[in-house]
């Protein structure tokens, strides 16, 4: 048996040849036309379907290299908030499901901020991560925010965040619908150092982040398909008693009713950031896409 296991059946499988291990992630699909798509490709075209150009949802730290110049920035230490201010529980404790998302993602929490160059131009940049909690804002997102705004006076940048969320975190109550008037005075401390703000809405962004900071920019972009809005369709349909238009809470229709500045797909991002950042600081003449 052990003749026949270690040199019969490695000689046979040599001389046929044995099929080489296809790797899980090698295809992904598309999560609106189900289409399945080299996940090499799906990465260079970042995360856009080549068939439907839905733009599928990107983590915050990939969304910082698609951003930056080459890819390259520098992380900022952000502020730690009380992890657990009041000790709530439903199913789970809410320190428990924090640890979850902290060992599932890497991340500390619902944000992370970075500084670098865009077209040549110092920017700092915060993207909100859905993948933490559904990118719910908490102590620890305002905090953060604060923190990114101040980094910008400081480098006397312009601020750049992109917003995905669900809107405030249930599990810290009243601690959480305080970040509203904390990351709107953030927005007035820019507005007052005469810096640029510019707000990137991508899919989703709802709730109390689309009542505060995120309307607050002074360019709003927004990525094609972006659900954006406060209440579900479902809820405003049954206040109002109306069918809601199709499109509804969608960038399209917010742009063709001007509540956003330009719905811009997501390849094309890094360099409209560039032409809006040189026109809000006077420099369009030298500013040029990386």
């Amino acid at each position: 048996m052990s003749w026949l296991s270690e040199y019969v059946r490695p000689k046979i499988r040599t001389l046929l040849g044995q099929r080489p291990e296809v790797p899980d992630n090698l295809w992904s699909q598309c999560t609106s036309c189900q289409q399945m798509i080299f996940t090499k490709e799906l990465e260079r075209l970042q995360r856009v379907c080549p068939h439907c150009g839905n733009h599928m949802r990107v983590g915050a730290v990939e969304r910082l290299g698609f951003t930056f110049d080459n890819g390259q920035f520098t992380r900022i230490e952000l502020p730690k908030a009380p992890a657990d201010p009041l000790a709530f529980r439903d199913q789970k404790r809410y320190a428990e499901r924090l640890r979850e998302a902290r060992t599932r993602t890497g991340l500390e929490d619902a944000i992370v901020a970075a500084h670098g160059t865009i077209g040549g131009e110092r920017a700092v940049v915060a993207a909100m991560a859905f993948e933490f909690m559904g990118g719910s804002m908490g102590a620890a997102v305002g905090e953060g925010i604060v923190a990114a705004a101040r980094l910008a006076i400081y480098q006397d940048a312009p601020l750049i965040i992109f917003t995905a969320s669900g809107g405030a975190r249930m599990q810290e109550g009243a601690v959480s619908l305080m970040q509203m008037p904390r990351t709107t005075i953030a927005a007035m401390m820019l507005r007052e150092s005469k810096l640029p703000f510019i707000v990137v809405l991508t899919d989703p962004t709802t709730g109390g982040v689309t009542a505060s900071f995120a309307m607050l920019g002074d360019i709003h972009i927004a990525e094609p398909g972006a659900l954006i809005g406060f209440a579900g369709a479902r809820v405003i349909e049954q206040t109002v008693r109306e069918t809601l238009p199709d499109g509804f809470q969608r960038a399209e229709y917010l742009y063709q009713h001007g509540i956003v500045d330009m719905v811009t797909p997501r390849p094309q991002m890094r360099e409209t950031l560039t032409r809006v950042i040189g026109l809000l600081r006077g420099r369009i003449g030298d500013s040029k896409a990386a």
